[in-house]
């Protein structure tokens, strides 16, 4: 067969390929094809491989380029490939690229193929081998490329990789990621030039992204972490997501944990781990067929004291091929160098972890009778690396109302997310004390400035300055939301009779700005009558570099408008996402959506009373009408009588002005309010028996389910619930 690729046609002047072609010839050495290829009388039935020595000869031969032009469709347009090391391959202009790749990688390579052609993102040093037409392998670094304009497909450039190359590259590839999955996979693809089949196996805690910090007693976990070849496997077999079973996971930890160091093991033959492993079931579930007879197994191990094993990794490979000193040595090189990867990602996953807990933690939960809320959240990356920065919350206050808030705090990661937490919980606590939007932010305000106080010690390094935040309070009665922000983007409203629209929030610096730069935080009231919708969202779902952020808001308001009365919210939430976030995110996308339901007028009523000696017993004619209209059980109609009398009296002693009383039938059972302009605060205090100053109050606490206290812009409003 001839070993030389026949010439390819000539490509366009404007194209990458011809550029690294041509560039190609300056450095490829002209010498016979028997300098760089294996050696010659190879048998058929038994297909030689290069191998990797432990001093290669020098010269030009330790690396040596080549290129190869692809179609959209994956197919060989044009290469060069004259270098001698490359001799074998069998490169033909319009067949497929995959078929140089062994067919155990087709699946993967494929896979970031196309990837690189919808993403135009290059992937680089790719540690590939790639079969010659007689069954040997070439090990090559492989980086992928998206031609340049006007040129469509794809560059494909191979560097013929040398020892050290090798080693470099691999440990490249492999600090890629901060995914524990993914630098597992890079460390088995890496691998993979020594053997037929690799694995890489971790200690259960490591994969969970907790700590191995000292020497377990008895078994530990392992699992799988990665396997490759990607291909189908028999059933039995441990693929990626698997636990080891226990009596395999206690050799090999046994096996790589000695009482010194640990150290690489190798099973040179078949007989060798049948009489180890001891158990067909085991065999069954490691050993990867009945060619793969050796194993080489290398623990991953991090440096300290004592030395800590992460896990192991394992190189399979035939009987008739067995690993020479050398070989090892690269492996236990390539794995120790990679360790410190496997570790950070460890580190990484755990504080990923502990993130996304207290990201759920805070998602909203359902909206109740009067409100639906839906919300979606999505991290900058892929890998969630980034998660942390952005939240919503929703939840119902004691009082009946429902408080929607949504910020985005500065940076990422377990600082932001612990002060996401921190303000998310404060501003709900404030909240249901009954605090008004404005004052709730007073007090976030001052707890980032706080934060942000070196000498506290809070900081650790982080910075909160500028985050903002957006709270809307909706009341279900009046069908009035009022809404305060500090530097967020304006809530979207879409009115079930008028167009969608932002709604006029007055600009504000944010939270923790400088002295001289703070306003008071205005709040800002307008009607949401039943049907309305409310999207409260974060920068990441508006901001493109395209468009203004005013076309942003624009676009969000005219695909939430095309949300149906009737459609499923949660599922209109997603829809949204999917049609306004940026293919490439640059920060977290939220998106809060609230529908407003509010009470039916024939479920609640309100009365307007002066502040005179007969308005409880005002009062209490108005109520049992009302109640005996509401066909009341006798009980909770003598509960209630009793509850607004008390209230209306302790209004007319203590406060000055109207007073107003609100009756609301709700889904649990009956909300008494009675508001006047006083502004002190009562208190439930341990008076004695015959004591009358704070009565009332006692009477009112053992009567309800709950009470409290609300403050509005004239006074206070007391609010309690009793049961039907």
């Amino acid at each position: 067969m001839d070993s030389t690729p026949s010439p390819s046609p000539p490509p366009s002047s404007s194209s990458p390929f011809e550029t690294v072609s041509s560039a190609l010839g300056r450095y490829i050495p002209r010498g016979g094809a028997a300098a760089a290829t294996d050696a010659p009388g190879l048998r058929p039935d038994r297909p030689a491989r290069r191998r990797l020595t432990a001093d290669p000869a020098p010269g030009p031969q330790e690396q040596i380029l080549g290129a190869v032009n692809l179609d959209q469709d994956l197919r060989i347009t044009g290469y060069n490939l004259d270098a001698p090391v490359f001799a074998g391959l069998d490169a033909v202009a319009g067949s497929p690229f995959v078929d140089l790749l062994p067919s155990g990688d087709v699946p993967t390579v494929t896979r970031r193929l196309r990837q690189v052609l919808e993403t135009g993102e290059p992937h680089v040093a790719r540690v590939q081998r790639l079969r010659r037409g007689d069954g040997s392998e070439l090990v090559v670094s492989m980086s992928i490329l998206a031609a340049a304009p006007p040129q469509e497909g794809l560059t494909v450039s191979l560097i013929a990789m040398a020892r050290r190359l090798h080693l470099y590259a691999a440990e490249t590839a492999i600090g890629t990621s901060l995914d524990i999955g993914e630098t597992a996979q890079s460390l088995a693809e890496s691998l993979l030039a020594w053997g037929d089949v690799a694995a890489v196996d971790l200690d259960f805690a490591v994969w969970t992204g907790e700590g191995v910090t000292e020497r377990p007693h008895g078994r530990i976990r392992l699992r799988r972490a990665a396997l490759v070849p990607d291909r189908a496997w028999p059933e039995g077999y441990v693929t990626p997501g698997d636990d080891l079973p226990g009596d395999a996971s206690r050799l090999l930890s046994q096996a790589i944990r000695r009482d010194d160091d640990a150290q690489a093991l190798v099973l040179p033959d078949r007989a060798a781990i049948e009489r180890v492993l001891g158990s067909p079931r085991l065999v069954r579930a490691l050993v990867p067929g009945d060619q793969a007879a050796g194993v080489a197994c290398i623990p991953l191990i991090l440096d300290g004291t004592p030395p800590v094993v992460l896990g192991v990794a394992e190189i399979w490979r035939r009987a008739d091929r067995p690993f020479d000193d050398s070989e090892l040595l690269d492996l236990q090189e390539l794995v120790t160098r990679t360790s410190h990867h496997v570790d950070l990602a460890r580190r990484h996953q755990r504080e990923h972890t502990q993130v996304l807990a207290l990201q759920r933690r805070l998602l909203p939960r359902t909206g109740g009778d009067t409100i639906e809320t839906a919300s979606v959240y999505q991290p900058a990356t892929p890998d969630s690396a980034g998660v942390g920065g952005d939240w919503v919350n929703s939840f119902p206050l004691p009082d009946g109302r429902t408080a929607l808030v949504v910020g985005d705090v500065v940076g990422h990661g377990l600082g932001a997310a612990a002060t996401m937490g921190q303000l998310s919980m404060e501003a709900r606590a404030l909240l249901s004390a009954g605090l008004a939007p404005d004052e709730v932010l007073e007090h976030l305000d001052e707890t980032v400035s706080l934060l942000d106080d070196a000498e506290s010690g809070l900081a650790a390094g982080y910075s909160a300055l500028g985050s903002t935040c957006c709270i809307a309070v909706y009341d279900p009665v009046s069908h009035c939301v009022a809404l305060s922000s500090a530097g967020h983007l304006p809530p979207v409203l879409v009115p079930p009779d008028g167009p969608a629209g932002p709604v006029a929030v007055r600009p504000h610096p944010g939270l923790g700005a400088e002295f001289a730069l703070r306003e008071p935080f205005g709040v800002h009231a307008f009607a949401a009558p039943p049907g309305s919708l409310l999207a409260l969202y974060t920068d990441g779902l508006v901001e493109d570099p395209a468009v203004s952020i005013d076309e942003g808001i624009g676009r969000l308001a005219n695909t939430v408008s095309a949300v149906h009365p009737w459609d499923a919210l949660q599922q209109a939430a997603r829809h949204v996402v999917s049609e306004l976030a940026p293919v490439r995110r640059r920060d977290d996308v939220t998106l809060l959506l609230a529908r407003m339901i509010g009470y039916r007028k024939e479920d609640t009523a309100t009365w307007r009373l002066p502040a005179r000696d007969d308005a409880a017993a005002r009062a209490r004619t108005l109520v049992a009408a009302l109640l005996k209209r509401w066909r009341t059980r006798d009980d909770t109609r003598d509960s209630v009588l009793l509850v607004v009398d008390e209230l209306v009296a302790n209004a007319v002693r203590f406060a000055r002005g109207p007073i107003t009383v609100r009756l609301i039938r709700t889904g649990h059972g009956l909300l008494c309010e009675v508001g006047d302009t006083g502004n002190g605060r009562p208190r439930l205090g341990p008076g004695a028996l015959l004591d009358d100053a704070g009565r009332g109050l006692h009477v009112v606490h053992r009567l309800t389910t709950r009470w409290g206290v609300r403050w509005t812009d004239t006074g206070k409003v007391v609010w309690a619930a009793v049961a039907r």
